[in-house]
């Protein structure tokens, strides 16, 4: 059973001193290393759609109250709103297939991708706001802009369901964050941009734009923001009890929309409109767009995120599945394909650079490392990928329906294929390197952290080489014997991990979503102006039993008390 069992364990989240069990911790590797999760306990129907989870490693020995030697890895609830509310009256929060709903409205489950900026820290989903934690104790600071901003999908009496993105980015130029909002009934979506205080954020509607499934992510170059329709498609009927039928688009379109057509007073923004094909998850532009928009894209063909494994389902080889992986998400039924693509505004013409494709290498799930700092960006050497491989198990025959022709059982292995590391060279998306781990191994979303960052010139999130090559990747591993912690040179990925950190043998964790670095953990700034919940109660509690609008404001006390 190469797919990890303990991934859905409903544990506790302790807090672990990690060792070095193998290798040698490199001395010039420092920060912290913070990934999110969702949080099993809160029983999700799909296991993406638990309670949001933060969890930091320091990457030096001997900090974080850990003992000398020894790594500390700090998980956290973090403590929304919504949390607080269902502490409160667990009763009254039901989840369904595409997350928790109660009286009060929508969960914010904050639990796909930590996004550091500058010292601060936010978790993020694709629907809800933005939520700011304190890097240091990982609570709950503040939701991102007032609910009426960005104009919710729907409107409920105090938590709205907002669909918004999972991966916003920083602009290091103009000193924002670019997210967006889409209405999940129309497609219509929305630029959504914070400056980093206030209680507001600026909107503006895309004209004549719709994205008709989802904005998992938004990338930008000096000039663009680029936003895609994502494959995550809902499905009405099995909202209210059915069978998911959906498959999610073939194809969709991308919309780049130019940042100085963004200005403050305005409401509306023209796009520059494309379409590519097969369907898209991720994908990360190169920041200088002097020579056209370049985007890495993460294909995602046969890849249903949506689809979630039950206990009566069948896998790809008709064998029923283990109930120990409900909830989890329908794997990959195609191996895997990445490009890299160069859009030119001016003539409307897409043109493919380059092309990965193996039908060896099944599905990335974009479980992917790049350089983020600015200079890293402008100027990109490696993309490095996690493949998680083909697992029939955690297949089920009704995704498999579902996409019919899509599909080509043929190019099935006979049996399960791990997962494997790659290096790609950026600009030819070429193979240099690679690592193949065990069947039993489960790698999660890597992450580059640079050698010696911010020195003298160079921004705090650079080294002195940047573009993805010098320095390190840290991945964390599930595996049913223990979870482990392994860091790699990331300019040669093919020798191995350099070092590993790990608990003691049959410690694991529940499944990791997304991670990044930060080059240190200090205390949210004190003093901002940020939202408060108190400011998103008003007349519509009216909609509620006096006793729930009771509840509501006895959490906004609390938080306004910290």
């Amino acid at each position: 059973m190469p797919v990890p069992r303990s991934i859905l364990s409903k544990a506790d989240l302790p807090d672990l001193d990690l060792e070095v069990v193998a290798g040698t911790w490199p001395d010039d590797l420092t920060g912290h290393f913070v990934v999110s999760t969702s949080d099993q306990r809160t029983h999700p129907v799909h296991a993406f759609f638990g309670d949001g989870v933060m969890a930091r490693l320091a990457l030096r020995p001997g900090t974080d109250g850990a003992p000398e030697g020894t790594f500390a890895w700090r998980p956290r609830v973090i403590e929304t709103p919504s949390v607080r509310l269902r502490r409160k009256r667990p009763d009254l929060f039901t989840a369904g297939p595409v997350g928790t709903s109660s009286p009060w409205g929508f969960v914010n489950a904050a639990n796909t991708a930590p996004l550091p900026w500058g010292d601060r820290l936010f978790a993020t989903w694709d629907a809800g706001r933005p939520v700011e934690v304190d890097p240091v104790t990982l609570e709950f600071v503040a939701e991102v802009g007032h609910r009426d901003d960005w104009k919710p999908a729907l409107d409920q009496a105090v938590l709205p369901l907002v669909s918004s993105t999972a991966h916003p980015v920083i602009d290091p130029e103009r000193g924002c964050m670019w997210n967006v909002s889409r209405d999940v009934m129309t497609g219509v979506v929305g630029v959504i941009r914070y400056d980093g205080t206030g209680k507001h954020v600026h909107r503006w509607t895309v004209e004549g734009a719709v994205l008709p499934q989802a904005t998992h992510t938004i990338t930008q170059t000096r000039d663009w923001l680029v936003l895609a329709d994502t494959a995550y498609k809902v499905d009405a009927d099995e909202i209210f009890g059915g069978d998911r039928t959906v498959a999610n688009n073939p194809d969709g379109p991308v919309l780049l929309i130019r940042k100085d057509d963004l200005v403050p007073g305005r409401d509306t923004v023209r796009c520059k409109e494309f379409r590519i094909a097969p369907e898209v998850n991720h994908f990360y532009a190169k920041y200088d767009d002097s020579a056209g928009v370049e985007i890495v894209m993460e294909h995602t063909p046969g890849v249903d995120i949506g689809m979630y494994l039950r206990e009566d389902d069948l896998d790809a080889f008709g064998r029923p599945v283990d109930p120990a992986l409900r909830g989890m998400y329908s794997h990959g039924m195609t191996p895997a394909l990445t490009t890299l693509l160069r859009f030119d505004p001016e003539s409307g013409q897409v043109t493919e650079r380059a092309r990965a494709y193996d039908p060896e290498r099944w599905w990335q799930a974009e479980l992917s490392a790049i350089d983020w700092s600015m200079e890293g960006q402008l100027a990109p050497t490696r993309h490095h990928l996690i493949f998680l491989g083909f697992h029939p198990e955690a297949i089920n025959q009704r995704a498999l329906k579902n996409y019919g022709g899509r599909v080509d059982a043929a190019l099935f292995p006979d049996e399960e294929t791990p997962a494997v590391l790659v290096t790609l060279d950026r600009d030819d998306l070429k193979p240099l390197a690679e690592w193949t781990y065990t069947l039993d191994d489960y790698p999660t979303s890597p992450v580059f952290v640079p050698r010696s960052p911010g020195g003298p010139g160079r921004s705090r999130y650079a080294g002195p080489n940047p573009g993805g090559h010098e320095g390190y990747l840290v991945v964390a591993v599930h595996n049913d014997d223990r979870f482990r912690i392994e860091v790699f040179d990331a300019a040669e990925v093919g020798r191995g991990p350099v070092a590993v950190l790990a608990p003691p043998r049959g410690v694991t964790v529940p499944f990791l979503i997304h991670s990044a670095w930060l080059p240190e953990a200090v205390p949210a700034p004190a003093g901002l102006d940020r939202l408060r919940f108190a400011d998103d109660l008003d007349a519509r509690l009216d909609q509620l039993d006096p006793g729930l609008a009771a509840v509501a404001h006895e959490v906004a006390d609390e938080l306004d008390a910290r």
